[in-house]
């Protein structure tokens, strides 16, 4: 009996092992398939995805980037990347090193690049070069693509779609347009803020592989689309571009700009950009490389105590190039100088504190409370009215008139003016500027308020001064200003369109009107006179600001115009930082207007506006050319404005090694003179146009566009009811930049009457729309 129990009892204990033998091995069993299909289970299915499937990126293609005629400024075109399958090449060492040294030398890799790339064969996809086109993809093409039977491709090398970003006119709008970056997205400016309009989105191919690794049949691929970015259409103009950049890289020249110089032209009533340009700037076509000739010896210099192997030289070159890239335009400011007094004279006849009828005494200097100011004339400019005092650009008056205002005037209408907010630009890095403390503009004794009346002691950017300055002469409106016109689908539609916006109205109508007289005068008879153009109204005012935080005595020279001045319809701000300190003269009204007078001579007519001439001024339409050879290109446009001739500039020399006409040559006044600063552009051959039976303002802008003068003859007083009858030389003649055309203009012809109830006698008209000209 107890034997019988303890059996029983040893068979119960191997039940219990066996269970917990069998339970233990399940738990395990368990825990292992909790292991794998769960805290582990996306990394194997990612591992057994790579192995059964290999995924391909398609590219979406970057919109493009239109000035507003269409001219397409950037665009992107199909690349290739070369890309190796490790887990497909061959083992063989010999082998490798053959097709590692190919790839190098076709590419300009090292071979080591392929060859450790090769070496983990766990991997079916490594990247080795982005981006070659197409010369270089036929090149690789032919070397892995063997023509011979009896030797194999190479395999495990195979390309992938991208896109390249081109920009057509190298470093034209760079500051604004911007660049993209390595992966293809946008960087800086237009590229940046509207990155998610022009990038669109990337597609993929998944392609199952077989137990060899490589792509099956196309029926067990599946692709999604790429869809290609949208397109955006500017409201800068790719000639007034041309011609601003043009004009700064030769004050560049002429004057020594140590701290760069900024151009921006606006419509006054809209606020587009037609051109802002900040130069030196750079090439986005290759935005790591530096431009501006002091920043490549300031660097040169730096290399003399770090080499470029370290991180000091890595961090200075770095910052070269962040400063190349700014748009100083509208993210580095500045203290205005004079010509802010547009702003307080408004100011002040807004509030009728001041009238054209005041008088102000200028001895030279003014004393407020402790400290004395003094006038840019030191004798003085004696008893003067206030048009007189805006023609002088008289300190002491304007100080007056600014402390008859009174701080809290002063600081809403600072406001109202935009200063010391954004503008609400279509541009990324745009500063809001540094204005006064109210308590400081308060203060008693008024010297905050004084400084702040003629521009100084405190600091705005250069957008912020031509917005709040076309205020004051289009009726007093403060506009948003927009670089962005509209957007468009991949099929070139229309998505969206920018509307003109009415940021504020800050200073009536009739007191708008007040200051376009006052602009007027400074052209016609004061400080602006260089600005002046033959056939044209002009207003403006200078600007000569002393750059207060900077230990040396340094100046930001600056003019802004407007045209035409009985309808302003456009403004041209130009900034020019710390020119040469030991120049003579150097004042706003000496270097910075003759810019603005030489960009105006050109694009005004570009625009449509035709001179306008007195009786007087067609009595006398003859003028003699002076002798430009030798002479600084700005200042013989100042020149040539005395005498109701223009200039054109070709070339970015820095004085004038020729011009058409010669000297002491007789032509007609508001001829061009074309003036060459360098020998790249002294020939240049041009074949005349066919004119006959065009009206006169196309002939007129077809025969300025390409560098030839008019001569016009048979002028009625309806410029609008003429066309040329006839031109000499003929069309197809060849002539050179600057040579005179004369074109005879007769009365339109009159529309023939066609008989309403003419029947089948008469065709159909062509149903045709009115073409839309806004854009131009």
């Amino acid at each position: 009996m107890q034997q019988r129990s303890a059996s029983s009892k040893m068979r119960i204990r191997m039940r219990f092992v066996l269970f917990l033998f069998i339970f233990s091995g399940f738990m395990i069993l368990i825990s292992r398939l909790f292991l794998l299909q769960v805290v582990q289970g996306e990394m194997y299915q990612e591992r057994a995805s790579n192995q059964q499937t290999r995924s391909t990126i398609l590219a979406a293609k970057r919109g493009e980037i239109y000035d507003r005629n269409m001219n397409n400024l950037v665009r992107s075109a199909t690349v290739w990347n070369v890309c190796i399958s490790p887990a497909e090449m061959t083992s063989d060492p010999q082998e490798l090193d053959k097709i590692a040294a190919g790839l190098s030398e076709i590419l300009d890799i090292d071979k080591s690049v392929v060859i450790e790339g090769a070496a983990d064969k766990s991997k079916y996809y490594l990247r080795i070069k982005r981006r070659i086109e197409l010369e270089t993809y036929q090149k690789v093409l032919d070397f892995i693509t063997s023509n011979d039977r009896d030797t194999p491709d190479i395999k495990g090398v195979f390309f992938e779609l991208d896109t390249k970003r081109y920009y057509k006119y190298d470093s034209l709008a760079s500051t604004v347009i911007g660049f993209t970056n390595f992966d293809n997205q946008g960087a800086y400016g237009i590229e940046s803020y509207y990155n998610k309009i022009l990038s669109g989105t990337a597609g993929v191919i998944v392609s199952a592989k077989n137990a060899l690794g490589s792509d099956m049949n196309f029926k067990y691929s599946q692709a999604n689309e790429a869809k290609d970015g949208n397109s955006i259409v500017l409201t800068i103009d790719e000639a007034i571009q041309h011609v601003v950049e043009r004009n700064l890289e030769v004050a560049i020249v002429e004057h020594d700009i140590k701290e760069r110089c900024t151009g921006i032209v606006m419509n006054v009533k809209t606020g587009e950009i037609l051109a802002m340009s900040t130069k030196p700037d750079f090439d986005p076509n290759e935005p790591d490389v530096l431009k501006n000739p002091l920043a490549i010896a300031e660097l040169e210099q730096f290399e003399l105590e770090f080499s470029p192997e370290t991180q000091e030289y890595r961090d200075k070159l770095q910052q070269l190039r962040y400063d190349q890239w700014r748009n100083k335009a509208i993210s580095d400011t500045y203290e205005p100088g004079s010509v802010f007094k547009i702003v307080t004279a408004a100011t002040g006849i807004d509030n009728s504190v001041v009238t054209l009828n005041d008088n102000f005494y200028c001895s030279g200097g003014i004393k407020v409370s402790s400290h004395t100011y003094g006038c840019w004339r030191l004798s003085g400019h004696g008893s003067q009215d206030f048009t007189k005092a805006m023609q002088n650009s008289c300190n002491p008056a304007f100080i007056t008139i600014g402390q008859r205002i009174g701080a809290p005037l002063f600081q809403n209408y600072l406001e109202g003016f935009g200063f010391g907010e954004t503008s609400g630009i279509d541009l990324p890095g745009e500063a809001k500027g540094i204005l006064q403390d109210y308590e400081l503009l308060s203060k008693p004794g008024m010297v905050e308020l004084s400084s702040t009346s003629f521009g100084q002691t405190f600091k705005i950017t250069a957008l912020q001064m031509i917005t709040a300055a076309s205020a004051s002469v289009n009726g007093g409106y403060l506009m948003k200003p927009f670089v962005v016109k509209q957007t468009l689908d991949v099929d070139g539609n229309v998505l969206s369109t920018t509307q003109p916006t009415v940021r504020r109205q800050v200073i009536s109508e009739q007191t708008s009107k007040t200051v376009r007289e006052l602009v007027a005068s400074v052209v016609n008879g004061g400080s602006g006179r260089s600005s002046a153009v033959p056939g044209y109204t002009i207003g403006g005012k200078t600007g000569t600001s002393e750059k207060m935080d900077v230990a040396d005595k340094v100046y930001v020279l600056s003019f802004v115009g407007f045209a035409p001045m009985d309808d302003p319809q456009y403004a041209i701000l130009i900034t020019l930082d710390e020119p040469d300190s030991r120049l003579q003269d150097m004042y706003g009204s000496t270097i910075a207007a003759p810019v603005v007078g030489a960009i105006f001579q050109e694009i005004l007519p570009y625009l449509g506006l035709e001179p306008q001439f007195t009786t007087e001024e067609l009595s006398q339409r003859d003028a003699e050319v002076p002798e430009l050879i030798g002479l600084k290109p700005h200042d013989a446009q100042s020149m040539l404005t005395e005498r109701g001739l223009r200039m054109r500039i070709e070339g970015n020399g820095p004085s004038i090694i020729r011009q058409i006409p010669q000297a002491w040559q007789s032509m007609p006044k508001g001829g061009t003179v074309i003036v060459f600063t360098d020998d790249e552009t002294m020939e240049n051959e041009i074949a005349i146009p066919e004119l006959v039976g065009l009206p006169a303002r196309e002939a007129n802008a077809e025969l300025l566009n390409k560098g030839l003068n008019v001569e016009l003859r048979g002028v009625t007083e309806d410029g609008a009811s003429t066309v040329v009858g006839e031109q000499w030389p003929l069309p197809g003649t060849v002539a050179q930049t600057g040579d005179v055309v004369v074109i005879t203009l007769v009365e339109r012809p009159a529309e023939p009457v066609i008989p309403v109830d003419a029947g089948p006698e008469y065709d159909e008209p062509y149903d045709t729309e009115p073409t839309d000209m806004a854009a131009g």
